[in-house]
């Protein structure tokens, strides 16, 4: 049986095991959360280095992506150097490639995405979802500034964001992540922000902590496009009035994991070095294994149920 781990600086109560069969092999798929804990995270990774057949990255990204550029995190840097012997991702190559084709096969076979009116909450996160949803014809509003960065003004375009990118990817990128994105305990609480975004918006798209942290108290009818939910927050999502969730990675024992943990399954079915893995390796892999985004109907209304 192969283990995949993925260390996480997010929350312990958020940890997770399951096992799980791809392509005829089994699997150990495992979350632990440090609580925001930096050295733990390293002192985890060091201690299953060359034990387990791949790590994943959790609770933050090693690489930030804009307009086809990619900015390394600083602090990410040092946690990947941990890693000696297993290799260790962070989840960018399924947002480079599944979560495209998730968007793709919403808009085919759930709903069209022409027109609506998404809230993407960071693009920089999850470019290869933003990108594709422009493509489609969405009406995008990206969050970057006013959720990563506490500045009140909405991107209303992909070309203003790869501007924008350009300018603040190098200074963002070299700041501590957890003035960038909620670690540890911050992952737990719910500060409503930039409340008029989410009324606004038809969908609301994009990393779920992020989503969790600024979501208002009322969410009737919307649409929710993320993963690594649990089951409290499916709860607490139906409750807030959400009519359907969609994420992007299947689920496991009543949990959908992160991209991370599902791009490492993917490097140790693959076998390969990480910098020798394209993207027409996750590609064919993917079609092999027909991830399926799943669909769940949180609040039915009189309209044609989507699944």
């Amino acid at each position: 049986m192969k283990h995949v781990v993925s260390v996480s600086l997010g929350s312990s109560r958020r940890n997770h095991r399951a096992e799980a069969e791809f392509l005829g092999e089994k699997f150990l798929i495992e979350r632990i959360g440090t609580d925001g804990d930096f050295n733990k995270v390293i002192e985890i990774i060091k201690e299953l280095d060359g034990k387990v057949d791949a790590f994943g990255m959790g609770g933050i990204d090693l690489y930030l992506y804009a307009a086809g550029k990619r900015y390394e995190i600083k602090d990410a840097a040092l946690i990947k150097q941990a890693a000696k012997k297993t290799p260790i991702v962070d989840g960018s190559g399924l947002k480079n490639t599944l979560e495209r084709k998730v968007i793709r096969y919403i808009d085919e076979n759930v709903f069209n995405l022409k027109d609506k009116k998404v809230l993407m909450v960071s693009a920089t996160d999850r470019f290869g979802m933003a990108e594709t949803l422009d493509e489609l014809g969405a009406q995008l509003i990206i969050g970057d500034l006013m959720f990563s960065l506490d500045i009140p003004i909405p991107i209303k375009s992909i070309r203003l964001f790869h501007t924008i990118a350009k300018i603040i990817l190098p200074i963002a990128t070299k700041m501590p992540f957890e003035k960038l994105y909620p670690t540890g305990k911050k992952q737990e609480e719910r500060t409503p922000k930039n409340e008029k975004y989410f009324y606004e918006a038809d969908i609301i798209a994009g990393d779920f902590l992020f989503i969790k942290r600024f979501m208002p108290d009322d969410l009737t009818g919307k649409i929710i496009i993320t993963n690594t939910v649990t089951k409290d927050d499916i709860d607490e999502l139906k409750r807030l009035g959400v009519r359907y969730l969609i994420t992007t990675t299947p689920e496991f024992n009543g949990r959908s994991f992160g991209t991370n943990v599902m791009e490492a399954v993917l490097v140790s079915i693959l076998n390969k070095k990480v910098d020798e893995i394209t993207f027409e390796d996750y590609e064919n892999l993917l079609e092999k294994l027909n991830f399926k985004p799943r669909i769940v109907c949180l609040n039915e209304s009189d309209e044609v149920k989507i699944c």
